[in-house]
């Protein structure tokens, strides 16, 4: 028997309005969360609140308080990317299922008056949002030059010509169900026909039962195509290698004792769990897996204690594809048990990207002639742009003491009268009226 010392939780958003991504860039359109998302995502809380805060569960984390949240043992971190709100409104349906209300969340005031939170006793779960434009652990794979040459590379294979072939015909039945967009491999249509299906009584009556089936298929096909890499370290695991870092950390220290961390959330997309199940090696004896997650999707890293008189901590990865079923356990690199903590860091971590520079360094690495002609030329076009900045600086500048020289002149040939006031230009520092006064002009950041 292994004691659970806390939990690592990769969650995929809940259903949401059409979602369109640039087949050859992946940025992302903006799409909204749905009631059903929200449903979803808060069933996937109420699961993980079973599973890791019920003293009855085998996984019960038995240091973490379980009725008022301790937000020095709960993190959560939420990706906000090009699609909006959507994961961020996933992350506050997930925990209202995690820590529901508690009327024990109340504040006695000094007058002896009990004020509990609203709708009673709702609890405020901090959350942390990761912006890609200032950090890439939950977005590596926009604005990433070497990404979209593995994009091109994919979509130039033999392999990825061969499959388009062959579902041609299905492309060509699919026609009527998308109402002119693009039918092809590369711009798969899945998500439309999913989504429509899903929020289109009309459309659901319409559409063939294998056409979905298929779309879906081919999807799979697609994306796992795009965000996974025979190297461990390429450039198509980019998603699993940004995250991978945060996943390492945080087992690191729920193990160290001095650390409150128990409980790590990241509400994320779909693209990371590809990655992850390739480079962990899942794929290999759960083919599966490489596909895409259903919404509301749960990817688990358990830090279990040993038992004496070894007590050594081990990883258990366990995951649960949609709202339907239970956790599933899977063993990384071909082990056929939980693996060590120790080995799981060791064969792994190396391919971590852990800072802006790293993956700026990754996004560069190993292009082609063509794309390095691309960036010649956008740096041809900074540097001329830049030139052009200081002329016209420089000609402000002149213009300016053009200005104040005229106006110097004209205050020295002013005439004064015997009771004027004397000027603020001739009075000593300390007695001139803004004398200490700090000017602020203003000041701008300029993100990475």
């Amino acid at each position: 028997m292994t004691d659970v010392l806390g939990v690592l939780v990769i969650a995929r958003n809940g259903d949401r309005t059409e979602y369109y991504q640039d087949p050859k860039t992946y940025e992302s359109s903006y799409t909204e969360s749905t009631a059903l998302g929200a449903a979803e995502s808060h069933q996937l809380g109420t699961f993980l609140r079973s599973t890791y805060m019920s003293s009855s569960s085998p996984s019960y984390i038995a240091k973490l308080k379980t009725d008022l949240v301790d937000t020095h043992e709960v993190h959560v971190h939420v990706k906000a990317g090009g699609e909006g709100t959507v994961i961020f409104d996933s992350a506050i349906a997930l925990l209202q299922g995690l820590f529901p209300p508690n009327p024990a969340n109340k504040i006695v005031l000094a007058n002896g008056t009990t004020v509990i939170a609203p709708l009673g006793g709702y609890q405020y779960v901090p959350i942390e949002t990761v912006e890609p434009f200032n950090d890439r652990s939950l977005e590596p794979w926009t604005d990433c030059p070497a990404f979209e040459q593995h994009i091109s590379n994919v979509y130039s294979s033999s392999e990825f010509k061969a499959t388009a072939r062959a579902a041609g015909p299905f492309f060509g039945a699919v026609r009527d169900y998308v109402f002119g967009r693009s039918a092809s491999l590369e711009n798969a249509i899945y998500d439309y026909v999913s989504t429509e299906l899903s929020h289109n009584k009309t459309y659901a009556h319409r559409l063939p039962p294998t056409l979905v089936e298929q779309a879906r298929g081919l999807a799979d096909y697609h994306e796992n195509a795009i965000f996974s890499d025979k190297d461990v370290g390429g450039i198509g695991n980019l998603a699993g290698r940004t995250i991978l870092h945060t996943v390492l950390e945080s087992l690191q220290r729920i193990a160290f004792n001095g650390d409150p961390l128990q409980f790590l959330l990241i509400e994320t997309s779909y693209q990371p769990f590809i990655s992850l199940f390739h480079m962990l090696e899942m794929t290999n004896e759960n083919p599966e897996l490489a596909a895409i997650p259903n919404y509301a999707s749960a990817l688990a890293f358990e830090l279990r204690r040993g038992p004496p008189p070894e007590d050594r901590d081990f990883v258990r990865i366990k995951f649960k594809n949609g709202t339907s079923g239970d956790f599933e356990t899977y063993h990384a690199f071909g082990h056929k048990a939980d693996i060590s903590a120790t080995e799981f860091i060791y064969k792994i971590r190396n391919y971590a990207i852990t800072s802006q520079k790293q993956w700026a360094a990754a996004c560069t690495s190993g292009l082609q002639d063509d794309w390095l002609h691309i960036g010649s030329q956008n740096a041809t076009s900074s540097t001329v742009f830049a030139i052009l900045a200081v002329v016209f600086l420089l000609g402000m500048f002149i213009l300016s003491k053009f200005v104040k020289n005229a106006r110097a002149k004209a205050q020295s040939t002013r005439i004064r009268l015997a009771d004027d006031e004397v000027s603020h230009s001739h009075l000593p520092q300390s007695q001139h009226p803004n004398y200490g006064t700090v000017f602020n002009v203003g000041s701008g950041i300029v993100p990475f």
